[in-house]
């Protein structure tokens, strides 16, 4: 069967969300940095921000849905947005199992992703000077030190889910910082992930709450530092990529070092294979670069 172009443009999309709804939901990889890889992230930014506009907002208020409609990136936004609802809904579980079971050859496969993210950003980088430079080392560097901190105790009312919400959100559409990893930090990652398996709307609310605030307030920053600062921010989003290579290091998780001394033939099988899959990952990333610089 024949699909037709726009079809096949709305299943790409839609499956571009799923990826970044599966990257969003684990604690060390970012949704921002799965939506630069997969060559959305200026349109995503943008799409959200007309969402904030005031023309947009008054006739949302007067209930004029089909003009509101026509003065947003709609289908864009909807499309990738029910992609990454069903990656949320359906991957959490299996996710979850991964993590616990396999997350050394999971972990490698997105290390091999995100490294190959950073030499993608880092070839665009033709207007740096010194000032971008040592923005890009310095995030590198926060970010670097950001996953080395370990879990809170925190509470679970209902204002600080919010703020879990907000925060994480921020962090999600920021390329190298794990929404995910923010809710380890805070205490309250498995809490979350328990309450959307259960479908716990006394946590999901509060913290998609919070998550709407934050994303259309925090996204009008990003997008007038992208227009005004566009070289500097890209110099720091690609160093919060950079540093966030740390919590992707499969064998810090996991107690294995890859240089120790005699490893048996299990650990030799495993380390091969993060490594095949790291590569992967790897030239995954290169392919997608060549071929939408090619187009």
């Amino acid at each position: 069967m024949n699909l037709k172009p726009p079809f096949q443009r709305y299943v790409t999309l839609f499956l571009k969300g799923f990826a970044v709804g599966g990257a969003n939901i684990v604690p060390a990889i970012s949704g921002g940095t799965m939506a630069l890889i997969l060559g959305i992230y200026p349109r995503l930014i943008g799409s959200l921000v007309s969402l904030t506009r005031p023309d947009f907002l008054r006739l949302l208020i007067r209930l004029r849905i089909r003009k509101a409609q026509q003065s947003v990136d709609t289908i864009f936004l909807l499309t990738l947005g029910l992609g990454i609802i069903t990656a949320v809904l359906t991957l959490s579980r299996g996710l979850e199992w991964l993590l616990t079971n396999h997350h050394t050859l999971l972990f490698s496969f997105f290390f091999g992703l995100v490294l190959g993210s950073v030499v993608s950003m880092l070839r665009s980088a033709t207007k740096w000077y010194w000032a971008q430079y040592t923005c890009f080392a310095s995030a590198a560097l926060g970010a670097f030190f950001l996953f080395s901190l370990a879990p809170a105790n925190t509470p679970t009312t209902p204002w600080f889910l919010f703020f879990c919400g907000g925060l994480s959100i921020c962090a999600l559409i920021l390329p190298g910082i794990s929404g995910a990893y923010v809710l380890v930090l805070l205490g309250k990652y498995n809490h979350l992930l328990v309450a959307i398996n259960s479908g716990d709307l006394s946590v999901l609310g509060p913290v998609a709450a919070g998550s709407l605030i934050g994303l259309l307030s925090f996204v009008r920053l990003l997008s007038w530092l992208l227009k005004h600062y566009q070289h500097t921010t890209h110099a720091v989003l690609t160093g919060l990529v950079m540093g966030s290579l740390r919590k992707l290091w499969p064998w810090d998780l996991t107690g294995n070092k890859l240089l120790d001394t005699t490893p048996t033939a299990p650990q030799l099988e495993q380390i091969s294979v993060a490594l095949i899959l790291a590569l992967i990952g790897f030239l995954t990333v290169l392919v997608l670069d060549h071929l939408s610089a090619k187009q």
